[in-house]
């Protein structure tokens, strides 16, 4: 992959940048603080509302928080090229339900020359790992792990890779996709997979219904075939009555035509749906997935699916209210007893959400109503001052009107992105995932990359790093519709950028997965493109394999924890309650890379092997588990 899509954008709307907004703010008051850049007297040391936010402090350089008691006790591990995994002295990384393990024991077995078929597929475990979340059973030895299939690698998913497409072989790549619920248990002192009547997939091709102002009797989602499938679930969340969100990302790349006559309309451009497609050429193979002779399935998608682990014949629910966006995130809270559900829209130039539930979500819940269909859904806004908005996305609110174009509330749902460009929410450099602080409920953002806009001083113009905001939301409370914030982290490596302080132990690029352990440890996992990882070029070449990382809020200390194998992302995470085992996913070891190559039919280990090493076999994306040989907590 020699460019991300994600790093291209599709918004044409002169909505401010978040880039001249932090300009506008750090330009008259800033401090670098040990590889933490912070808007001096921001929301941090003042405290929400103070009134001394425009206050000019000078912050004394800190030391990463070295020799004072921190969150992080482990000694961090080098950077590193290797195709293996990498974790502190003292800790053990397992392999668990890599792509193609059975679901049950007398499944179908995984075949190293991927010669399964597309009904075989559907009875194992997806490719690409991404968002995960254990849900314990008996005192969490033992579980439920739901995890995401972001996508697949059609050169390394098929023999013969994809030069030409089949039905059977969309067929495949759409079991390939989705969910995987599987229980999980601690056997003789080792994780494994065991049988269980939870067990089971949800796929591209899984009957599902709609809830919310879009619903399932909706014009717009009436198309040649019935609903059903989720595509690109990449972050995901959990609610607090135990269930599933997965989040469907960059569903544009699935949709195509040859009809030279089809061009595609403002609102599909808007989500960047046009005739190539992704690359994926399904089509070709498949009209449901033809733009001229199916145009209504692309509105199936965007949308955050709830998934009820504990129940193996529910049928999974797309909460239409959460908006239709490149969801890369749905990360749930709660405050004043309503839930509150974040999500960040991975694309260069795109927009923060956040929904809020109209009443407690145990009253909703006892009146037999989905606390998710019941809410405002709002688009933030970032001033200069350090100040922030909430800006509700409901017709008939400010410039949503009849007079101007908006029908009704589905309409605003469906056109989601528009809709945010209408009311002036503020772009932001490819806005991922968010972790809220599990005691303060203060709110972190990454933003992995991108143009940077017009920010001349941070972030950079382009922004090749990514960078972590914050945010207070007033008086703590995360219902509210104002907040303040600040930058909490700049990524990248000093020797190619002097506005960055990480120590060379520390660097790291393109933050992406993040989210806190209970102790307030936050975890921070990384995406750097595979057309720039390990390149000097790039200005990556001291930063090796994407990773994962912790920090210490309170201090700014940052430690790499963890190192992947070559050409993978490090994504998904989720803990047991006790703190003492962390799942971690590894996804796409293996994939095209420009250090490394390219893998072919003919050479499917190019650039990685992981985990099996098996010289007739093929890379494959996988969980890990991660604990400490003396039983420790993960971290300490």
């Amino acid at each position: 992959m020699t460019v991300d899509p994600d790093d291209i954008s599709s918004n044409p709307s002169g909505n401010a940048t978040f880039g001249e907004i932090v300009q506008a703010r750090l330009s008259r008051r800033s401090a670098i603080r040990g590889g933490t850049l912070l808007a001096a007297a921001g929301f941090l040391g003042a405290g929400v509302g103070s009134g001394t936010a425009t206050a000019a402090v000078t912050a004394a350089p800190a030391s990463h928080g070295r020799g004072r008691r921190g969150l992080l006790g482990f000694k961090a591990v080098p950077a590193g090229t290797a195709d293996k995994v990498t974790v502190p002295d003292g800790y053990t990384a397992d392999v668990l339900i890599p792509w193609g393990t059975p679901l049950h024991s007398r499944g179908p077995q995984w075949k190293k020359d991927a010669s399964n078929t597309a009904a075989e597929q559907a009875q194992q475990i997806g490719m690409n790992h991404d968002g995960m979340h254990f849900f314990p059973l008996r005192g969490g030895h033992e579980g439920l792990l739901v995890l995401n299939h972001e996508y697949v690698d059609q050169a390394l998913l098929f023999p013969d890779g994809d030069a030409v497409m089949t039905k059977e072989k969309v067929d495949k790549a759409l079991a390939a996709h989705g969910v995987s619920v599987v229980k999980v248990a601690q056997v003789k002192g080792r994780w494994q997979r065991v049988d269980s009547r939870y067990n089971r997939r949800v796929t591209g091709s899984t009957p599902v219904t709609f809830s919310g102002p879009v619903h399932a009797a909706h014009p717009a989602l009436q198309a040649r075939n019935r609903p059903m499938g989720t595509l690109n679930n990449c972050s995901s969340g959990a609610t607090p009555w135990g269930t599933y969100l997965a989040c469907e990302e960059n569903w544009n790349s699935y949709f195509g035509t040859t009809d030279t006559s089809w061009k595609p309309s403002p609102e599909l451009a808007r989500y960047g749906v046009n005739a190539a497609g992704g690359g994926y050429k399904w089509h070709t193979a498949d009209s449901r997935f033809d733009l001229a002779v199916n145009p209504n399935e692309t509105n199936r998608f965007g949308w955050v699916v709830e998934i009820d682990p504990f129940n193996p014949h529910h049928t999974p629910v797309k909460r239409t209210a959460l908006g239709r966006v490149k969801h890369e995130s749905a990360t749930v809270t709660e405050s004043r007893g309503r839930v509150v559900v974040y999500t960040g829209d991975d694309q260069d130039g795109e927009y923060v959400y956040k929904f809020v539930g109209s009443a407690p979500w145990r009253q909703l819940r006892a009146l037999g109503k989905s606390p998710l269909d019941h809410g405002t859904l709002y688009v933030a806004k970032f001033n200069d001052d350090g100040s922030g908005t909430w800006l509700p996305l409901t017709f008939g609110t400010g410039p949503l009107t009849k007079a101007n174009g908006w029908k009704d509330q589905a309409d605003v749902l469906l056109r989601t992105r528009q809709a945010a460009d209408a009311v002036g929410a503020t772009k932001l450099d490819r806005p991922e995932w968010v972790a809220v602080h599990p005691g303060n409920k203060d709110v972190y953002l990454t933003l992995t990359n991108g143009s940077g806009w017009d920010n001349k001083a941070n972030p950079r113009k382009p922004n090749p790093y990514g960078h972590i905001i914050r945010w207070r939301e007033k008086h703590g409370d995360n219902t509210a519709t104002s907040f303040e914030w600040d930058i909490f982290l700049l990524a990248g490596d000093p020797a190619y950028d002097p506005k960055v302080t990480l120590a060379p132990e520390d660097v790291f690029g393109s933050p992406d997965g993040l989210g806190f352990d209970p102790g307030g440890r936050l975890w921070i996992e990384t995406d750097v493109s595979n057309s720039s990882q390990n390149l000097a070029s790039k200005g990556y070449d001291n930063i090796g394999n994407n990773q994962m990382l912790a920090a210490d809020p309170r201090t700014g200390e940052v430690r790499r924890f963890l190192v992947g194998p070559r050409g993978c992302e490090i994504t998904g995470f989720t803990m047991t309650p006790d703190g003492r085992t962390l799942f971690v996913n590894v996804q796409h070891p293996g994939e095209a890379t420009t250090a490394w190559g390219t893998p072919t039919p003919a050479d499917p280990r190019a650039v990685s092997n992981w985990p099996d090493f098996d010289p007739a076999g093929r890379p494959r994306s996988a969980t890990l588990v991660i604990r400490k040989k003396d039983g420790g907590v993960i971290g300490t």
